[in-house]
């Protein structure tokens, strides 16, 4: 660090020799040589074009330019200390930047806990979170610009490589007023006709929950599209309209606003594969935030497990 009024180590070696009123002390001080000491001090004299010191028969005393150069001094020494200090605790861990694609199904429980944990352990690590859905995270991997995404499982895609990060429970949300009992699960066919709202067809879970429909004999009286999860919860928690989500997005938020209950007989799950772009590794930090991510969805995941839960 240079600048018009010297280098760091001029200014600690300036400061030296003032406590000490001695190039000989301050040497011994710094770990320096005495001659090495006078030439800094002489660097700093010629650069501002005066004396900080005054020498005579082997003394030296500062000048008042020294006395006030000094006390500078003292202040750029704790700024620089400070400054260390200050990125410390980003040493050791991984650094460099993390581009994740999540869905909503991710993000409303998931996320935050994982990530609490990343950016404590790896403080330097810079995490941008980008939220979408399936179909546009996928075409965001394949195109490098995600380092991993997860999202439904799909059949295979050329450069993708993916594998099974979760299997879910989904569950039938609805209103906590609802005449659904908290946990128990259900079988649609004897719910009778519901009000559903769903996601549009891009949405691969709309497919899936059709075909369960189709095949164990649901009755859908209206349905309502709606590609806003968030506005979706709202709607349901206010009016007597069901939706089906992945037991993993509720977690351990069901209550006081929602009643959620698994499907029975057979039961319904969702399979969450994490993909990444095939032609480049996955990075150290970007498989590390991958596995925390997994780990707090396999938590929420198992609240749901038999036997249910029903204080979820």
């Amino acid at each position: 660090m240079t600048s018009v009024f010297g280098s760091l180590r001029d200014i600690r070696l300036f400061v030296a020799a003032y406590e000490e009123r001695s190039f000989t002390a301050a040497a011994q001080r710094e770990h320096a040589t005495q001659s090495g000491v006078s030439q800094h001090v002489k660097s700093l004299e010629d650069s501002f074009g005066l004396a900080l010191f005054t020498r005579e028969k082997g003394k030296i005393e500062p000048t008042p330019a020294g006395d006030i150069f000094y006390r500078r001094c003292l202040d750029v020494i704790r700024a620089h200390d400070a400054a260390g200090r200050a990125v410390g605790p980003y040493a050791g861990g991984f650094d460099g930047t993390l581009v994740v694609g999540l869905m909503p199904t991710m993000t409303r429980c998931t996320l935050a806990p994982a990530l609490a944990r990343f950016v404590e352990q790896h403080p330097n690590v810079n995490v941008r979170m980008v939220e979408g859905y399936s179909g546009t995270l996928t075409q965001m991997v394949r195109a490098g610009e995600l380092d991993f995404a997860i999202v439904p499982a799909f059949p295979g895609l050329s450069g993708l490589r993916s594998r099974l990060f979760l299997r879910t429970t989904e569950l039938l949300v609805s209103s906590a007023k609802s005449s659904f009992e908290m946990g128990k699960p259900v079988r649609l066919r004897d719910l009778g006709p519901l009000k559903l709202v769903v996601p549009s067809r891009i949405n691969t879970r709309r497919a899936t929950f059709e075909t369960y429909c189709t095949t164990v004999g649901g009755q859908i009286d209206r349905v309502l599209e709606l590609d806003a999860m968030f506005g979706t919860l709202d709607f349901v928690a206010r009016t007597d309209w069901v939706t089906v989500l992945p037991a993993v997005m509720m977690g351990e938020s069901v209550r006081p606003l929602f009643t959620a209950n698994p499907f029975d007989d057979p039961p319904l799950t969702l399979d969450l594969v994490m993909i990444e772009p095939a032609r480049k590794p996955l990075l150290p930090a970007a498989d590390l935030f991958c596995d925390l991510l997994q780990q707090e969805a396999t938590r929420l995941a198992r609240l749901w497990e038999p036997p249910f839960a029903k204080s979820a």
